[in-house]
């Protein structure tokens, strides 16, 4: 499979704004940040981000892989969980600076590491004036230590 090469972002306005050529703007660091959300429901259930082989690869096979910051590589999602996320619709934004993945997950139907089915299952809110965090999905689709080993 050839790697896909993506053209520099018009500096016309209305070039990126149009239909035509797909010319993503990645920032400074060679990073796209890309939503993801159930093509069924609709639920969002992460924030990652993509360079430019992360999301070459995504468009060719229709698996969803990453760059992880924090481990400064490239990632198929689920491919130790066998959660992978098949992607159903690629869009992306007016100035084409990130990229929304709408997909189905298999396996255990969860998206994020701690077993959730999406990474959104904590709300903030403020007490006593400081943010406080509370849980508000504890429903595990997984033990995270089974499948991961911690």
């Amino acid at each position: 499979m050839s790697q896909l090469i993506f053209n520099q972002p018009s500096e016309d306005k209305s070039a990126l704004e149009d239909a035509g050529d797909f010319t993503p703007r990645f920032d400074d660091r060679g990073l796209i940040t890309a939503i993801v959300t159930d093509a069924g429901d609709g639920e969002l259930l992460m924030v990652a981000h993509m360079n430019a082989q992360a999301l070459a690869l995504t468009i060719q096979t229709g698996t969803a892989h990453y760059f992880s910051r924090s481990r400064g590589k490239l990632w198929k999602k689920g491919e130790t969980s066998g959660n992978l996320q098949t992607v159903k619709e690629i869009r992306t934004d007016c100035d084409q600076d990130a990229i929304w993945l709408k997909v189905e997950v298999a396996g255990h139907d969860a998206t994020c590491h701690t077993g959730r089915r999406s990474c959104f299952y904590r709300t903030i809110t403020l007490r006593d004036g400081k943010p406080m965090l509370d849980i508000v999905d504890d429903e595990r689709q997984f033990d995270p230590a089974d499948v991961y080993g911690k």
